[in-house]
């Protein structure tokens, strides 16, 4: 296990050794290689690792869950293919589990809940709909929230996801009628163009692929608003 930056990049590395990366992934970012051409996070990572342990050839790194371009916090990478595998089997199993922090326009009606939607992306224009169960390519999508805390017409919410659909959370709240700060894709009604969205990986934890023990990531959202609302709040696992 190592704490520290990596060398090139300066992203915060929370987890390291001979399998796994931990990191903090930085906003605005792309977790992969996407239409714009921008340096993306895998690539960034695998010249990272060739330049500290000075490897010839080809670097593996395995991507095992996704972060949307304008979203930080923990992610976990695979470093040889056996990892990633395994890693892979351990979301299918429900046995990794992820939680979010996220500032969300007005209250909600209940202190915690679930929200359970049938969600379908639209390829074309990489936004994703609520619609009515059964509809073909649909899929299921449930979260659990609890509300952390209210403040200047915003919510603090902790958010775990029982499903990993794409841009979940930020469709869900909004279909529930509180976007996420922030959010130009889902919010733009509440939003200002140039704001920050309000989402962050803030645990990641999982059994590890080799020794089963379990490896936990956590991150911080900045302190900047508006997550300086709530400076002392902690995220209850």
């Amino acid at each position: 296990m190592k704490d520290g930056l990596t060398s090139e990049s300066n992203i915060p590395i929370l987890y390291e050794d001979n399998h796994l990366l931990g990191i903090v992934k930085p906003v605005n970012v792309p977790t992969q290689e996407d239409a714009s051409g921008d340096p993306d996070l895998v690539n960034i990572l695998k010249q990272d690792i060739k330049d500290r342990y000075s490897k010839p050839g080809n670097v593996f790194v395995g991507l095992i869950h996704r972060l949307d371009r304008p979203v930080g916090g923990a992610m976990i990478f695979a470093k040889t293919s056996k990892a990633a595998s395994r890693l892979s089997e351990s979301v299918r199993s429900h046995k990794f589990r992820k939680v979010y922090l996220a500032v969300i326009h007005g209250s909600l009606k209940s202190s915690q809940g679930r929200l359970t939607d049938t969600l379908l992306k639209d390829s074309r224009t990489n936004t994703v709909s609520v619609v009515p169960k059964g509809t073909a390519g649909a899929k299921d999508a449930i979260l659990d929230y609890k509300v952390i805390g209210t403040s200047d017409s915003l919510s603090l919410v902790q958010v775990e996801l029982l499903t990993g659909r794409s841009h979940q959370i930020r469709v869900q709240f909004s279909h529930a009628g509180h976007p996420l700060y922030g959010d130009q894709k889902y919010g733009v009604h509440l939003n200002k163009a140039g704001q920050q969205i309000a989402l962050w990986s803030v645990f990641v934890g999982f059994p590890h692929p080799v020794t089963k023990e379990e490896v936990t990531l956590v991150s911080s959202p900045p302190s900047q608003y508006p997550w300086d609302l709530w400076p002392q709040e902690q995220v209850e696992l």
